[in-house]
């Protein structure tokens, strides 16, 4: 079995790490054997204290902070619930979006889909769901597309996916929510995380991580 190579943290601390994800790979384990491999489980063989606290999905590559310790994974997860990490991600999308200097809001509830699970809805009865976003260039070549940014204000389920499909702007390669000519545009989902700030729970320091997408304009 080929070993896999180790993980290079953005950043490394006796409290927390944050790593870069690859899309492709999974945050947590899976089902079945062909699914263990994971970031969870790859950070663990370098550092056997890391903690998941929030997750991408798999297609998703991008920032993602870790717990070193169940003390540090409560504080952590306590700054995602109360809105206190800044997220940002970077997009690419169908169509030609308005360019504009000031941020548009979507603002949908979500709940499952359950007869499709793990597919997500907009419905009225769904938890609130709000996503800011704004058009950073329209792609050359057709058919169009647009590099937009994206911050949750919420972290549902699939919430920027289902968000950017609800206003006609699917992102380009989803193979859940696109049809096979929107998968055929990409070679994977064109969506990362791109920023994440926030406070150390211990240190009190302010944490700001870049990491652009590898699809972004220069």
């Amino acid at each position: 079995m080929t070993a896999l190579p180790e993980l290079q943290p953005v950043h490394d601390d006796p409290y927390l790490l944050v790593l870069d994800k690859p899309a492709g790979l999974l945050c947590v384990p899976g089902r079945g054997d062909d699914k263990q491999d994971c970031l969870s489980a790859r950070a663990q063989r370098q550092w056997p204290d890391a903690l998941i606290v929030h997750r991408l999905d798999m297609g998703t590559s991008g920032l993602v902070v870790m717990a070193r310790g169940i003390a540090m994974q409560r504080a952590l997860s306590a700054a995602f619930a109360e809105r206190r990490v800044h997220k940002r991600y970077e997009a690419v999308v169908d169509g030609a979006m308005p360019l504009r200097d000031e941020w548009s809001v979507i603002d949908a509830p979500l709940m499952p889909d359950w007869p499709r699970r793990p597919l997500q809805k907009i419905d009225a009865e769904g938890k609130p769901s709000v996503t800011r976003w704004k058009a950073m260039s329209l792609r050359p070549g057709e058919p169009a597309a647009t590099h937009v940014l994206l911050e949750p204000l919420t972290g549902r389920s699939h919430q920027l996916r289902v968000h950017l499909l609800s206003i006609g702007h699917p992102i380009l390669g989803d193979a859940l929510y696109g049809d096979e000519a929107l998968q055929a545009r990409a070679p994977r989902l064109l969506l990362h995380a791109s920023e994440l700030g926030f406070v150390h729970p211990v240190t009190q320091e302010a944490l700001f991580f870049r990491r652009p997408a590898d699809f972004a304009p220069d």
